[in-house]
C-alpha cells in the first residue's frame, strides 16, 4: 500500500477522514519500518559539515548553500583559524572573508552574511547562536533549513531539515506529495515523522541520497526501503 501524503497522523486518536482504521495502521507500521531500517543502514546520523563551535556549523551550512559539503570541510579550516573567535567575524573585512570561501560560490553575499551574522550575535545574542526558529531565521542569510539543522544538531530540538536529498526521498517513498517546496515538505513531514526521530532521519535520508537514492539514477533494486517506496512499487 502506498503511503498517502498527509495522512499519517503517528499521535492522532482517530484515523483521518477518508482512512480506514487498517489503512491507518498500515501506513503507520509503513513509517516506523522505513525509520528503523534506515537506522540499520545509516547507524551514526551526523551532519557531514565539520565544525567545533556552535556559530562554525551555523556559518558552515550558510556556505553549504549551492555548494557541497565536502568542499565546505575543505575550505572552512583555514577561514576558521584566520577569524578564530566570533568577535574576529564581526570585524572582519567581507572581502578578506571572501578569499577564503571563493570556491564555495556566491562567495560576496555569504562573506557579508558571514560578518553582518557575527555582528548580530556578538550585539544581540551576547555571542551565542539563539535556540528559536524566529531567532534563528532573524539572522543574516539564514532561512528555515539552516535554523532547523541548528535546532536539531545543537540543542536538539524536533528538526526537519528539508534539503534536496530528503525532498526527492521523502517525494519518491511518498511521505509526501512530491512537492519541492521546502516549507510545503517540512509541513507533511511533521504530520507523518515522530518529532523524537525527525532530525536523524533528515541526516540519513542525505546519506541514503548519495548512496542509494541519487537524482538520476536511483538503485531500487538494492534499496531496502523499497518494500514501503511508492516510487519503487510503481516502476514494477
Amino acid at each position: 500500500m502506498a503511503i498517502v501524503p498527509g495522512s499519517i497522523h503517528i499521535s492522532a486518536e482517530l484515523p483521518p477522514p477518508g482512512n480506514s482504521t487498517n489503512e491507518v495502521i498500515a501506513l503507520r507500521a509503513s513509517v516506523k519500518r522505513i525509520i528503523e531500517e534506515l537506522k540499520v543502514l545509516y547507524p551514526d546520523a551526523l551532519c557531514s559539515l565539520d565544525y567545533q563551535k556552535d556559530y562554525e556549523l551555523l556559518f558552515s551550512v550558510r556556505l553549504a548553500a549551492q555548494c557541497t559539503d565536502a568542499r565546505v570541510n575543505l575550505v572552512t579550516p583555514a577561514l576558521f583559524a584566520r577569524f578564530p573567535t566570533l568577535e574576529s567575524f564581526a570585524e572582519a573585512d567581507p572581502a578578506e572573508v571572501g578569499e577564503y570561501i571563493r570556491s564555495c560560490g556566491f562567495f560576496n553575499t555569504k562573506s557579508r552574511d558571514l560578518v553582518e551574522c557575527a555582528k548580530v550575535l556578538v550585539d544581540k545574542f551576547g555571542g551565542k547562536v539563539p535556540g528559536t526558529m524566529e531567532e534563528l531565521t532573524s539572522l543574516p542569510g539564514i532561512g528555515r533549513k539552516t535554523a532547523n539543522l541548528i535546532l536539531g544538531d545543537i540543542y536538539h530540538q524536533p528538526a526537519y531539515v528539508c534539503d534536496t536529498h530528503c525532498i526527492r526521498i521523502t517525494g519518491r517513498l511518498g511521505l509526501t506529495d512530491g512537492s519541492k517546496d521546502p516549507l510545503s515538505v517540512e509541513r507533511q513531514l511533521r504530520v507523518c515523522l515522530p518529532p523524537e526521530e525527525s532530525s536523524d532521519f533528515c541526516h540519513r535520508m542525505v546519506l541514503h541520497g548519495r548512496a542509494v537514492c541519487t537524482a538520476r539514477s536511483p538503485k531500487c533494486e538494492s534499496c531496502t526501503l523499497r518494500r514501503d517506496c511508492a516510487y519503487a512499487k510503481a516502476k514494477k
